[in-house]
C-alpha cells in the first residue's frame, strides 16, 4: 500500500525536498485516518456515512433509515400543524398576523405532540452520538489493522 522506503528512510528522490511528509513513519500522519474521517462524516453529513464508507454497508443504512424516520415524522407533525393552524385562521375570519398564528399554535399543540416531538428528537440525538462513536471505534479498529499490516510488510522486506 504504501511506497518501498530506501536506506534513506525515503520513498522517492524527491521527496527529499519535503522530508517531514516523506520520513518512514511520520508521512503517514499527512494522510486523514479512518477512525477522524468515518466520525467526520458521521457527526458533521450524516449519521451512518462513516459506517458506509468503512464499508459497514448494515450499520449505516439502520443507522440513516432510522434517523430519516425520525425526521419524517418531525415533518409529517410540522405540516399537519400548519394545516391546523390554518385551518383555524380560516375559521376565525382569515386575518393573518403574527399574533393570531401565535395564538393559535399556543392552542393546537397539545401535550401528545409534544410527546412524540420530544421522543423523536431524543432518538436522532442518540442516533448521531451512536453513529459518531461506532464510526471512530470502527475506523480506529482498521487503523491499526492497516498499521501492523503495513509494519509486517516493512519487517519484511528489510
Amino acid at each position: 500500500m504504501f511506497p518501498p522506503l530506501n536506506a534513506a528512510g525515503t520513498s522517492h528522490e524527491s521527496c527529499r525536498s519535503i522530508p517531514p511528509l516523506c520520513v518512514s513513519n511520520n508521512w503517514r500522519l499527512a494522510i486523514m485516518s479512518n477512525s477522524l474521517k468515518a466520525a467526520l462524516l458521521s457527526g458533521l453529513v450524516f449519521p451512518g456515512i462513516g459506517q458506509v464508507v468503512l464499508k459497514r454497508y448494515r450499520r449505516g443504512m439502520v443507522l440513516m433509515l432510522t434517523v430519516l424516520a425520525c425526521l419524517s415524522v418531525i415533518v409529517a407533525k410540522a405540516v399537519q400543524q400548519a394545516f391546523s393552524i390554518l385551518k383555524q385562521i380560516e375559521l376565525a375570519g382569515g386575518v393573518i398576523n403574527m399574533d393570531a398564528i401565535s395564538n393559535v399554535a399556543t392552542q393546537s399543540s397539545t401535550t401528545s405532540d409534544g410527546l412524540v416531538f420530544n421522543s423523536v428528537l431524543s432518538l436522532i440525538i442518540v442516533c448521531w452520538i451512536l453513529g459518531v462513536v461506532d464510526a471512530y471505534r470502527i475506523g480506529k479498529k482498521r487503523d491499526l489493522e492497516e498499521q501492523s499490516t503495513s509494519q509486517g510488510s516493512n519487517s519484511k522486506g528489510n
